[in-house]
């Protein structure tokens, strides 16, 4: 089996493999031109980050500078937004959902390397998957670990360190990121009123 099957199967591998290093450069060079691009090539970028993912939907909008490993074990939703600085190290695969938003520097780490230190010595890592929901929002200097589940219509708080599955429906922060409370109908309404207020000032400006 060869390395890269043995990555993409979530098994130990080393990365130091002729096929992965090429892989590797492949993302490296469309990165590289993704963010040397301004904000008047905007098909451009779009066209990059087509050929750089596996899948991508429409309105995906990355602010310059990201970083990805691979970018083909990646893939996003309709109406994402990445803003700064973020990362997305997908030695295993990587998939996010509709309508998510994320904060500068966020980073999604699926690799993962041996406990012990001769294992590392020797090269070899191991990648769990990432799955980002529907209507997430991960605030900035957010890490998500390998092998992590966000379930659909949650905030991460800034700041956090992602290590365990968060549920549908909440808002989770801290290190290690635990559930805050529940997104419940009182806060629903909340935000439905400001919605409203904002949208009559506007008809009325």
């Amino acid at each position: 089996m060869s390395e890269k099957k043995r990555m993409i199967n979530g098994q130990i591998y080393r990365a130091n493999d002729s096929e992965l290093r090429a892989d590797m450069k492949h993302a490296r060079v469309l990165t590289r031109l993704f963010n040397q691009t301004t904000e008047e090539q905007q098909d451009y970028r779009r066209e990059l980050t087509k050929s750089l993912f596996a899948e991508s939907g429409s309105d995906l909008y990355i602010e310059p500078p990201f970083r990805t490993d691979y970018g083909c074990q990646t893939r996003i939703g309709e109406h994402v937004y990445m803003n700064y600085d973020c990362i997305i190290i997908d030695v295993a695969p990587v998939t996010i959902g509709n309508h998510v938003f994320f904060g500068p520097r966020v980073g999604l780490y699926t690799a993962g390397h041996p406990t012990t230190a001769q294992e590392r010595r020797d090269d070899l890592e191991y990648g769990k998957p990432i799955s980002i929901g529907d209507d997430v929002w991960i605030g900035g200097n957010t890490v998500v670990n390998p092998g992590v589940t966000i379930g659909n219509n949650v905030v991460i708080g800034s700041g956090s360190v992602v290590t365990k599955d968060i549920p549908d429906n909440v808002i989770a922060v801290g290190n290690p990121c635990r559930v805050l409370r529940p997104i419940d109908e009182a806060e629903e309404a909340y935000w439905a009123q400001q919605k409203a207020s904002y949208f009559e000032a506007l008809a009325n400006e």
